[in-house]
């Protein structure tokens, strides 16, 4: 966008308005009791402190030392913001004031505009925070009259060359759809049993990311986290194909995986599939490359020290900075939490690897949401960015049908490498195949793997059984081998 921005204090906001709020505009903020209005406007006051702005808030609720208190346990210092207080004293109250004659908004009006106008013109600022412009509808005999004052209040400050941010306390009572027409913007805070959310329904000249976007409040203040749409990220790469080191494994890959594309490893629990992509990072941070893992189910240590124990040196890796290990919490992050922390170890820490395991783990955690609608906006847009995806699938059954995946994410990938128990004379032993490679052909024929102290040995082709994918393979007889020969 060409329009000079001004910083609302909240990085995920500024991206979802594309850089910033327009100057010299008044936007509505709605939202019910405790969405975090007040914590919003005193991002956006801090924000222009830092900037060298003088800020105002104008309080007609909570008391000056109220908001002072809070500002200060969100770890925002007051001290730089000014604060025009006209919210009722206890003196209203012992005194019992009342009005005989006339109305309580004739009597209130004119004195609380006088106040706004004598501080405007006194400290000139360039922000201004009003929470909450509802009151003023008590102050006005009737709507249209409540329409036109707003009206003419922020044409005042806008030709004072000021920027608005305001709050209503929208109920059946006192709706506030007039305001949402004279505001420039409006940005809408919503908080639901399964997490709270931002979204912006209009923002004047300019475009916006649509969509609901996932919010927390913490100590620290307000956290936005902007939906995902990989449309908007691409970045320049090298085509080229990634080596496991394992020379079989390569063999039954045709060289390798490719950058820029999804890969699926699927198979029953146990069957290897971690130790599989790990293999393929230790391969990349031999080049310098770093990769990372977000891990829903194993706990960090945990994998440590199965990788350590398979000749995979993972701690060797975080220590020289080309692993990254990400622990997601079931049920504690959104879809938009998390694709935002993967969105930072790739634009910041230029991951080129990017594991996520298991779709199991992954469904847990996010069961309130639409899983493939955000998976598939998390796998494009790594594809857009160069890196390479591997999704861990883990399959319920050792045996029996083969099936690739149970959450119909098959259509996502562009390889798939699947794993599988096998029971050869009474022995548990293991295969690897792959089903699909788009970018280049690959061996039809399945391989024994095996992990050991050692590491990862993939054996020879095993062309004298059939029944492989069932997991209860046979040995072909000697006139069938030589049929087939």
């Amino acid at each position: 966008m060409t329009q000079d921005r001004l910083l609302t204090g909240i990085p995920g906001l500024d991206e979802i308005l594309y850089g910033g709020l327009i100057p010299e505009r008044a936007y509505l903020v709605r939202g019910g009791p405790g969405c975090g209005k007040t914590t919003i406007g005193l991002h956006f006051l801090q924000a222009g402190v830092l900037a060298d702005q003088t800020s105002l808030f104008i309080t007609l609720g909570e008391s000056e030392t109220q908001l002072r208190r809070i500002a200060s346990v969100l770890s925002f210092d007051p001290n730089p913001i000014h604060f025009l207080d006209l919210s009722p004293s206890s003196d209203f109250f012992t005194q019992v004031q009342s009005y005989d004659i006339f109305s309580p908004a004739d009597v209130e009006r004119d004195p609380l505009t006088q106040k706004i106008i004598e501080q405007i013109e006194t400290l000139k600022p360039q922000r201004v925070f009003i929470d909450s412009m509802t009151q003023f509808r008590y102050l006005a005999n009737d709507a249209f009259i409540f329409r036109k004052q707003i009206s003419a209040f922020l044409r005042f400050l806008k030709e004072h060359k000021i920027t608005v941010l305001f709050t209503t306390e929208s109920s059946s009572e006192a709706p506030d759809e007039d305001l949402q027409f004279i505001s420039d913007g409006i940005i809408n805070l919503e908080f639901y049993p399964h997490g709270r959310s931002l979204s912006i329904s209009k923002f004047r000249s300019s475009n916006f990311r649509s969509g609901y976007h996932s919010m927390r409040l913490t100590d620290e203040g307000m956290l936005v986290f902007p939906r995902l749409l990989p449309d908007e990220f691409q970045q320049k790469f090298s085509s080229e194909t990634i080596s496991s080191g394992i020379p079989d494994l390569d063999e039954l890959l045709e060289g390798g995986l490719e950058r820029s594309t999804i890969t699926i490893i699927s198979g029953p629990s146990g069957v290897g599939k971690t130790t599989l992509g790990m293999q393929f990072m230790k391969e990349a941070a031999g080049r310098g490359e770093r990769s990372v893992v977000c891990t829903f189910e194993e706990a960090p240590d945990t994998l440590i020290r199965r990788c350590e124990s398979v000749n995979i040196p993972v701690k060797a890796m975080i220590d020289r900075g080309t692993l990254s290990i990400l622990s997601i919490e079931p049920l504690l992050y959104t879809p938009d939490e998390f694709a935002n922390t993967v969105r930072e170890e790739v634009e910041k820490q230029s991951a080129q690897i990017v594991m996520i395991d298991s779709m199991a783990g992954y469904r847990l955690s996010f069961q309130q949401e639409n899983l493939t609608h955000h998976l598939h906006s998390l796998c494009r847009y790594l594809k857009n960015m160069g890196v390479a995806t591997l999704l861990i699938n883990e399959m319920e059954w050792i045996t029996g049908d083969f099936r690739v995946t149970e959450l119909g994410i098959s259509y996502l990938a562009d390889n798939i490498i699947f794993m599988r128990y096998l029971e050869i004379r009474g022995e548990l032993r293991k295969a690897i195949g792959v089903l699909k490679k788009r970018l280049s052909d690959f061996e039809k024929t399945l391989r024994e793997i095996s992990i050991t102290r050692y590491g990862i040995k993939v054996g020879e082709p095993l062309t004298n059984l059939r029944g492989i994918l069932s997991g209860k393979p046979e040995f072909l007889r000697l006139d069938e081998i030589d049929k087939l020969k």
